[in-house]
């Protein structure tokens, strides 16, 4: 399971009233890092094909992150069935590797041309899923 990573900072808009990142937030970063994932390793040619919508978010938040923190987001895929690709993410705050946030995604490929759930190529199987 090789992990992908991206790093964000905490913006002032992260912020909610009591003072820390917001629950959206955390969810904004999961997708952010599974679109960057999918961007860097998908072939172009797939990545004209299809689409991810999500089916499901998990999250469960341990520690708060707050203004000025630099978070790295970790993200790697899971088993799949036919039309359900697990992705799984870890947030952990740069400053003191304390982890802020675990959660696991279930993804759908869309074909970009119908909107409908489909297929995909053994090559983007091989790449979004471990076997269960």
């Amino acid at each position: 399971m090789e992990r992908f990573s991206i790093t964000v900072a905490v913006q002032p808009n992260d912020i909610d009233v009591q003072g820390h990142v917001n629950n959206v937030v955390y969810l904004r970063w999961v997708q952010d890092a599974a679109i960057a994932h999918w961007s860097a390793i998908a072939p172009q040619h797939e990545q004209e094909k299809l689409i991810w919508v999500v089916r499901r978010h998990e999250i469960d938040y341990k520690k708060p992150a707050i203004q000025g923190d630099t978070i790295i987001i970790q993200t790697w895929i899971g088993a799949a069935s036919r039309l359900a690709f697990d992705r799984h993410t870890e947030m952990v705050r740069a400053s003191d590797g304390r982890l802020l946030a675990l959660a696991r995604t279930v993804w759908c490929p869309i074909d970009r041309k119908s909107g409908r759930p489909t297929d995909v190529s053994p090559e983007i199987r091989s790449l979004f899923s471990v076997s269960r």
